[in-house]
């Protein structure tokens, strides 16, 4: 069973079980499906899952699907999304992700890239769609073989070949794994002494029984700013379901906008390479571009989600970019976005000064967000143009993703949805009074 809905532009993500969306028999179809579209008969492909209750059933139907279709597997197991897309670029291989990221646990999904870590487009994603829902292909006369492989450590290692975190000051770290795969993967990373971590939900379970692994919903970062507190801790990091994304929590307590984020960052790696290539999306904070050229280095804009940034770092050869979603993708990271990559940067950032981390991240904080307000739009076409027209002659158009506009003091977005009637509204402004005027007058244009 596959209901066509589960296809979303970059991933297949959708209910599980016989009164959901698909089930282990329409694992298997799109299993050879993709094995067809990428065209990976004879060849090997790496296979990762997380821990949600259905990850072990799907993903060895999956396997059975590009088996049967003449490809080799190497099953890794169990794996944080970043820690797959590792083992696609050290070994140069296809590769697929059994998860559904940030969604409840009753949600599974596939993420696909190719050899080097790199973003399957919406074009492939579209022709397996199209093949798996006219059922599987059948078997080849010699099946491919499986070998299941352990890449934890190996994964835990080329992180720190990356940042250096020797000579630190001792830290006090909270880390809220969400009950997903950090858990996993942070005793690998973090498990050396180096730090104190102070652990949250970290024993992986796809039930979620403490709080949805939704770092962007401000209710799933409560529980690891009382830590923080409540320890007296230099900070905390907290992972969404998967892994890939990873929030920073201040001394304080307080939320570090991922632009922030982004911004401290690109700074560290402009140090390390003058004169680098930055990428952030459209809707990330002016202060990036702002900091990047204060620091001798190149600024890229692109629209929002991973394909996109990827891509244009690839094009760019940047050498490090970040999204407002707390997604942080780093070229010697094979382009991929890898939260816990960036929550080591952040550590060793902290670490290696004697100011607090609210401290480091005032002098980035230069602007006033709306963050993201959803509304429910029937026709976002027409509401874009309508939008548009009013603002034509108060700031500079763009609608390179969705309706951009801009003015000397502040900017809004609005984007639609990729998947439900809904229009997506961040602004931005020098003061929080004008950034709440921009919301309320756009709002209440788009919610009449």
């Amino acid at each position: 069973m596959i209901e066509p809905g589960i296809f979303k532009a970059n991933d297949i993500r959708g209910v599980t079980g016989p009164d959901g969306e698909w089930d282990a028999d329409g694992a298997y179809a799109i299993g050879t499906a993709a094995a067809d579209v990428l065209e990976l008969a004879g060849r090997t492909m790496v296979l990762g899952r997380d821990m949600r209750t259905s990850s072990p059933t799907y993903s060895a139907a999956f396997a059975r699907g590009v088996r049967d279709r003449g490809v080799n597997v190497i099953d890794v197991g169990l794996t944080s999304t970043d820690q797959l897309w590792f083992c696609s670029g050290s070994l140069d291989l296809h590769g697929a992700m059994f998860t559904a990221s940030h969604n409840p646990g009753r949600y599974n999904g596939i993420k696909f890239c190719k050899p080097g870590a790199l973003p399957v487009d919406s074009q492939i994603l579209s022709e397996i769609k199209k093949r798996a829902l006219a059922g599987p292909t059948a078997p080849v006369a010699e099946p491919g073989s499986i070998e299941h492989r352990d890449l934890l450590h190996a994964y835990a290692d080329h992180l720190h070949a990356l940042v250096d975190t020797s000579g630190l000051r001792r830290l006090k770290v909270v880390a809220d794994a969400g009950n997903g795969m950090a858990g996993h993967t942070l005793p690998a990373v973090l498990g050396d002494g180096a730090f104190e971590v102070i652990g949250l939900y970290t024993d992986p379970d796809g039930s979620f029984p403490n709080h949805a692994p939704n770092p962007l919903e401000p209710e799933n970062l409560v529980d690891a700013q009382a830590a923080v507190r409540e320890h007296g801790a230099d900070l905390a990091l907290v992972f969404d379901g998967d892994a890939d994304r990873c929030f920073i929590i201040d001394e304080r307590g307080e939320v570090v906008s991922p632009s922030v984020v982004t911004a401290m960052i690109a700074v560290q790696e402009l140090a390390r390479e003058p004169g680098a290539t930055i990428v952030r999306n459209i809707i990330t904070s002016r202060t990036v571009p702002e900091v990047v050229a204060e620091h001798g280095g190149r600024c890229v804009t692109t629209r929002v989600g991973h394909t996109f940034v990827k891509a244009t770092m690839a094009e760019t050869g940047a050498i490090f970019g970040g999204e407002h979603s707390a997604h942080y993708y780093f070229r010697d990271f094979w382009g991929a976005d890898t939260g816990m990559l960036a929550g080591l940067h952040v550590l060793a950032m902290v670490g290696r000064s004697s100011l607090p981390l609210s401290e480091l991240a005032a002098e980035y904080s230069r602007y006033f967000a709306s963050g993201e307000i959803n509304s429910t739009v029937p026709d976002a076409a027409a509401m874009l143009d309508k939008i548009e027209k009013l603002y034509a002659d108060r700031g500079e158009i763009d609608r390179s993703d969705g309706l951009t506009v801009s003015s000397e003091d502040w900017w809004f977005n609005l984007r639609p949805s990729n998947t439900e009637p809904l229009l997506r509204f961040n602004a931005e402004s020098v003061t929080q009074s004008l950034t709440d005027q921009i919301r309320d007058e756009v709002l209440a244009i788009v919610r009449s």
